[in-house]
């Protein structure tokens, strides 16, 4: 049996700092070329969030409830799986959408007095690297929802 291992933070960081610093080279060599960065480009993965906390939360009151199997109302084990599934890779998403935000923050914050379109694209910029770590946030928290219960520990014979 292959037992799904739980995210590594260390995994996490070492995401986050590698696309950072990708994408402050990136910013720094083709800025110019950049679109402007709207809010709502940022706040593209506030949704998918959102989504992945509601549905830990549905997950944890099942398998609180012992509701688990697959009758009417029950979660299926194996909804379980697809779910703790996409929670690791949602965290990795994550991971990575923050790290390019904060190095694209890290090359436009201090431009802001020189350039006027750096200034119009930090808020975009700050939106999107907050929704990367809610996007970590949630998908651990889906991740930690999606456990197998722990079994009871055996009574000793009396």
């Amino acid at each position: 049996m292959n037992v799904m291992k739980p995210t590594k933070l260390l995994d996490l960081t070492a995401n986050v700092l590698i696309a950072a610093v990708v994408a402050w080279v990136a910013t720094r060599w083709a800025y110019s070329s950049f679109p402007p960065i709207t809010v709502i480009a940022g706040a593209s993965l506030y949704p998918v969030a959102a989504l992945e906390a509601v549905l830990a939360f549905v997950i944890r009151t099942r398998v609180g409830d012992q509701r688990i199997g697959d009758g009417p109302k029950q979660l299926h084990p194996i909804t379980a799986a697809r779910a703790a599934a996409l929670a690791k890779a949602s965290a990795q998403v994550g991971s990575l959408a923050a790290g390019v935000w904060l190095g694209f923050l890290i090359w436009v914050l201090p431009q802001r007095s020189t350039l006027r379109a750096a200034g119009s694209d930090a808020p975009g910029a700050i939106t999107g690297l907050i929704a990367g770590v809610l996007l970590v946030a949630a998908a651990l928290w889906l991740e930690y929802c999606c456990r197998a219960p722990s079994d009871p520990p055996d009574e000793p014979a009396t």
